[in-house]
C-alpha cells in the first residue's frame, strides 16, 4: 500500500490494485457480498468488472462503486482514488480547477467529484465534546471594500462588518476535536441549541464575552469568560484553540476556494473538520484510508447538488483561483 501521493499515484493506476484495495475495505473477511441482498452467491466477470449475484432481485450486477459515494460515477476508480487522497491530505484543499488539470477531467466533473467525497469525510458522530471545550464562532463572506454597491457597503460597515455574511458556530475540546456547524444567526437560541447538543454537562467552558453564551444555564456548565477588551488569554481562559481552526478554515476558503455558495458551505466546513480532526494521530495514508472506511452508504446526485430535486440545494459559486 502507499504511503505517499507519489506512490499512490503509480498504484492505483493500475485497475487490479485498486480492486484489491476496494475488496478489502468493503469486504475485510475476503468474502465478497452483494450490497443489495448480502448474498455470498456472487460471480466476478472480469471482462465487465463486475460482479454477478445469483440472488433473486432486479439488479444482478454490482460493482466496486455499487453502495458508495462513486455510485454510478464513469470516472474511473484510477482517478477516485487519488482525488481523494488529495482533498483528505492536502491541509489548505484542493479547488476543482486543480483537479480537473490534475485528473484531466472537466471542471464541472471535478466539482461533483470533490463533493461526493466530502460526504465522506462528513463529522462521523461519537461522544459529545467534554473536559475543557472552547466556544466561538465566526462570519464567513465578502469584504466591505469588494462590494460594488454603495449602499450595501455602508449598511455593512454599520453592522461591524459582518451583515449579510454567514455564521459558523464552532467548539473546541482541547487536546481533541472541534465541531463546527453553519447556523442561520448567532442569536441565543441557535447557540444554545448548538451547545447543548454537543457538549457533555459538566464540562468546563471557555467563551469570549458575547452575550449568548453568558445565558447559558449556569448548572450546565463551569463557564469562564475572556474578555477580548482586556486581553485575549488569561491563564487558561482563552478561545486561541478556536481561533486557530477559523484561521485555518479562512484560509482554505479565501485562498483554495475563492468564492463558495452559503448553501454549500456546511461540506467545505465539514471537509476542514475533518483534516483538522485528524492531523495528529495520522499520516497521510492512515487519514485517506480512514475516509474511505466511510464511502459506504452514502449517496449525492447532481440533481440534489444542483437544485434539481426536492432536497437540492443551490450550485456552488467557486470561482477559478488566479
Amino acid at each position: 500500500m502507499p504511503d505517499t501521493l507519489q506512490e499512490a499515484i503509480l498504484w492505483f493506476a493500475d485497475f487490479e490494485h485498486c480492486r484489491q484495495f476496494m475488496m478489502q475495505l468493503r469486504w475485510p473477511d475476503g468474502k465478497v457480498k452483494c450490497p443489495r441482498c448480502d448474498s455470498e452467491k456472487v460471480f466476478w466477470i472480469a471482462k465487465e468488472r463486475v460482479w454477478k449475484c445469483y440472488g433473486k432481485h432486479g439488479h444482478a450486477k454490482f460493482s466496486l462503486k455499487t453502495g458508495t459515494i462513486f455510485e454510478d460515477s464513469p470516472i474511473a476508480l484510477e482517478k477516485w482514488l487519488p482525488a481523494t487522497w488529495l482533498i483528505t491530505c492536502c491541509k489548505n484543499g484542493i479547488s476543482s480547477w486543480e483537479l480537473h488539470r490534475a485528473l484531466g477531467v472537466t471542471q464541472k466533473t471535478a466539482w461533483f467529484m470533490l463533493h461526493r467525497i466530502r460526504l465522506a469525510m462528513k463529522d462521523f458522530g461519537g461522544r459529545n465534546l467534554f473536559g475543557e471545550v472552547e466556544a466561538d464562532e465566526t462570519f464567513v463572506g465578502g469584504k466591505v471594500i469588494n462590494m460594488h454597491r454603495k449602499s450595501k457597503r455602508g449598511i455593512q460597515a454599520t453592522n461591524d462588518g459582518n451583515f449579510g455574511k454567514t455564521v459558523v458556530l464552532g467548539l473546541l475540546e482541547r487536546e481533541g476535536r472541534v465541531r463546527a456547524t453553519v447556523a442561520p444567526t448567532r442569536k441565543h437560541y441557535d447557540v444554545h441549541a448548538n451547545v447543548l447538543a454537543n457538549v457533555e454537562p459538566g464540562s468546563t467552558l471557555y467563551t469570549d464575552e458575547f452575550n449568548a453564551y453568558q445565558s447559558l444555564p449556569p448548572d450546565t456548565f463551569t463557564h469562564e469568560i475572556i474578555n477580548k477588551m482586556e486581553g485575549y488569554v488569561k491563564g487558561k481562559v482563552h478561545v486561541q484553540g478556536m481561533e486557530n481552526f477559523w484561521s485555518l478554515l479562512k484560509r482554505t476558503l479565501k485562498g483554495t476556494y475563492v468564492s463558495v455558495d452559503p448553501v454549500h458551505l456546511q461540506a467545505y466546513v465539514d471537509e476542514q473538520v475533518f483534516r483538522f480532526n485528524n492531523r495528529k494521530p495520522m499520516n497521510d495514508a492512515n487519514r485517506f484510508r480512514y475516509a474511505m472506511r466511510h464511502i459506504a452508504g452514502k449517496r449525492l446526485t447532481y440533481a440534489q447538488l444542483t437544485g434539481k430535486v426536492e432536497t437540492a440545494e443551490a450550485p456552488d459559486s467557486e470561482t477559478r483561483p488566479s
